[in-house]
């Protein structure tokens, strides 16, 4: 199969080589709806050249994974993954999407000869085998920013993205979280992992990382001294049929942390009634938490990624539980545990500030746990407390 795709890029390097655009070509815009896995939620952008006088018909797409990269998760969970600009025929390239039922929308450009011209061989230029790789990035070198960028450099940088009437200004984290369920795996795994610099407002021209608003800003756009539109006409090529949704609230973030939450609150519970501590759930509890700092402490300093930035989620994932690990495994704990015990509940207190100033926001999915956690801590404060009163 390696050997199939490198014989077919071949191919395709070979017959693209000094290819001149008819006066009947087209070059238009292809806006991907969203799938059903986590990476495809977003959807898809390509630009399609038509030419029946040449026998074309093809779509250039950026945003493909490397695979063949050495290192690949490493690199992908670093940041540091070259991505492909990526060539099919189109009848693949829609029977792929089409049969996952994934929408395609089609605007044609309103170029002249010589820009159709232009954009193709920047397109044949980044498809040549030294130029083929890049390195993405999810908010501002992505599918879809592509497409922005090869067009307006096509246009000699003369295009004027109007303001649809569509747009709302709001956050990164916004624009992310309306593709998702806000009480989903994927959506609680963004917001753990990405920090709060996707909590600042996006630009209008930002708001064109994600394909849907390509598609939207587009058909606002003009270009040119004599500003005419950008879209010369605008179709449907397949519109994706309604499914009924698979998601399980019993398998939900939201149920599986309010179960996990009541456990810790019934225990403590439990706990205080018989004026004891059960070990074996603080252990629990500090190394879950810990472990947890400790991963979102590695993507904020230890990867290239630029939205795992100042991440406030280790204002309730503290890596210095596991510091305090040996203490919890004790029977009786150490007089200054009740104030490590306030300073978690401090900072408990400072990520319900900052989610109600929209500093960051955080997982819904989370609250149930975030609750039993405080009610945790304040037992603790006031059991090693009493402990200690208790012992002088």
């Amino acid at each position: 199969m390696r050997y199939y795709f490198l014989l077919l890029a071949f191919f395709f390097s070979f017959f693209l080589q000094a290819q001149e655009l008819s006066e009947s070509a087209e070059i238009s815009v292809l806006t991907i709806g969203p799938g059903k896995s986590l990476n495809d939620a977003f959807g898809h952008s390509g630009f399609r050249i038509q030419d029946s006088a040449k026998g074309l018909d093809l779509v250039f797409n950026y945003g493909v994974y490397d695979f063949e990269a050495p290192n690949f998760i490493l690199k992908f969970a670093q940041g540091k993954l070259n991505y492909l600009i990526g060539l099919n025929r189109f009848d693949d390239f829609y029977r792929v999407y089409t049969n996952e039922n994934r929408g395609i929308k089609q605007q044609t450009l309103n170029l002249s000869q010589a820009e159709k011209q232009k954009l193709f061989d920047y397109l044949l230029d980044n498809y040549k085998p030294e130029n083929r790789r890049y390195l993405y990035d999810f908010l501002f070198d992505n599918c879809a920013t592509k497409i922005k960028d090869v067009t307006n450099i096509t246009c000699n940088n003369s295009i004027k993205f109007n303001i649809p009437n569509s747009y709302e200004e709001v956050t990164f984290r916004t624009l992310i979280q309306e593709n998702l369920n806000r009480n989903s795996w994927g959506s609680l795994g963004i917001d753990l992992a990405l920090g709060a610099v996707i909590d600042r407002k996006a630009t209008p021209e930002q708001h064109m990382f994600l394909p849907k608003n390509i598609h939207a800003f587009f058909e606002k756009a003009t270009k040119g001294i004599k500003q005419e539109p950008l879209v010369k006409k605008s179709s449907v090529l397949f519109t994706a049929y309604k499914q009924d949704s698979n998601s399980n609230f019993i398998l939900s973030p939201l149920f599986v942390f309010g179960i996990l939450g009541l456990i810790i609150i019934f225990i403590t519970y439990k706990d205080k009634k018989n004026q004891q501590r059960t070990k074996l759930l603080d252990i629990l509890i500090v190394v879950f938490t810990g472990l947890a700092g400790i991963i979102i402490l590695l993507l904020w300093f230890a990867t290239d990624h630029q939205t795992t930035q100042n991440n406030y989620n280790l204002l309730w994932a503290n890596p210095l539980n596991l510091i305090v690990l040996f203490q919890v495994f004790k029977n009786k704990m150490s007089n200054w545990f009740n104030k490590y015990s306030k300073f978690l509940l401090i900072l408990l207190c400072l990520m319900a500030f900052h989610w109600i100033t929209g500093v960051q926001v955080f997982a819904i999915g989370l609250i149930p746990l975030l609750i039993a956690l405080f009610i945790r801590y304040l037992y603790l404060m006031k059991y090693s407390r009493t402990k200690s009163a208790t012992a002088l």
